[in-house]
């Protein structure tokens, strides 16, 4: 067996040569592709697609407004920033955003469902998932309840509102406000401007408690020939019983069964 003769050190110098030549010269031409593409204006971003909800946000105004604030081509356009940018419209929850070749997105909305307003002013509301958002609420349901509270627990609300209203329904008139007070204290307001006071406690309790009163009070408003469309106000707070003031008569009822001691 014969050994390989090692090559001439000139012949694997001019091999290393060649092959850094190659490497370079690959190298170049990747940049030049890359220069290319990112200069080229057919990969500008030439058309936008919007699709998903619009009922407050046309696609045609939605491109007119988003589009200056986008940057970039096809290959250089920041995705999250171009998210950012539409979810920042009025209405809008959510919006997925994918590229097209070769110079084109696609964007797909989630709006906002408003359940209730959101504090003293119509410019904030609440959705379906409990979260606050700002909008027009001109475009919103009339009939949207006002939810009140302390920053930060707008879901917490929104829970015991769903709680509470399908509770109250008896008495045929829907719930227009809750509103959780400083101090932990409940407080509903009804269509008709009838106040409730439930106190502190938990969900089950205050439920319990509401129920009660729904249960009984009627038949304590036909003692004064009077409905419960009557009811000016209601003090769930005693714990044995509760106050109820009527339009054009004042009561007590100290003894209600089942009737829940004071928190």
């Amino acid at each position: 067996m014969t050994n390989a003769l090692a090559l001439p050190l000139d012949v694997r110098l001019m091999n290393l040569t060649t092959s850094i030549l190659v490497t370079i010269l690959l190298l170049a031409c990747l940049a030049a592709g890359l220069w290319w593409g990112l200069r080229n204006p057919a990969f500008s971003i030439g058309r936008i697609t919007v699709e998903g909800d619009t009922a407050h946000n046309s696609p045609a105004s939605l491109r007119a407004t988003v589009a200056p604030r986008l940057s970039g081509n096809f290959f250089t356009l920041d995705l999250d920033s171009a998210r950012a940018a539409f979810q920042s419209a009025p209405w809008v929850r959510k919006a997925m955003v994918q590229r097209v070749f070769p110079n084109q997105l696609n964007v797909i909305l989630q709006e906002h469902v408003p359940v209730a307003l959101w504090g003293e002013e119509d410019t904030h509301m609440v959705n379906m998932q409990g979260e606050v958002f700002e909008a027009n609420a001109d475009a919103a349901d009339d009939d949207l309840p006002r939810l009140l509270g302390p920053d930060g627990r707008a879901a917490e609300v929104l829970q015991m509102y769903a709680l509470l209203a399908p509770v109250l329904k008896p008495l045929q008139q829907p719930v227009a406000e809750l509103a959780l007070e400083a101090r932990g204290n409940w407080r509903v307001e009804l269509e008709n401007e009838a106040t409730i006071e439930l106190g502190q406690g938990s969900p089950e309790e205050l439920k319990a408690r509401l129920a009660q009163f729904v249960s009984t009070v009627g038949e304590v408003a036909a003692r004064h020939q009077r409905g419960p469309d009557a009811i000016a106000s209601a003090d769930l707070r005693h714990s044995s019983g509760y106050a109820l003031r009527l339009r054009g008569v004042t009561t007590m009822r100290p003894d209600a069964a089942g009737a829940l001691p004071r928190r």
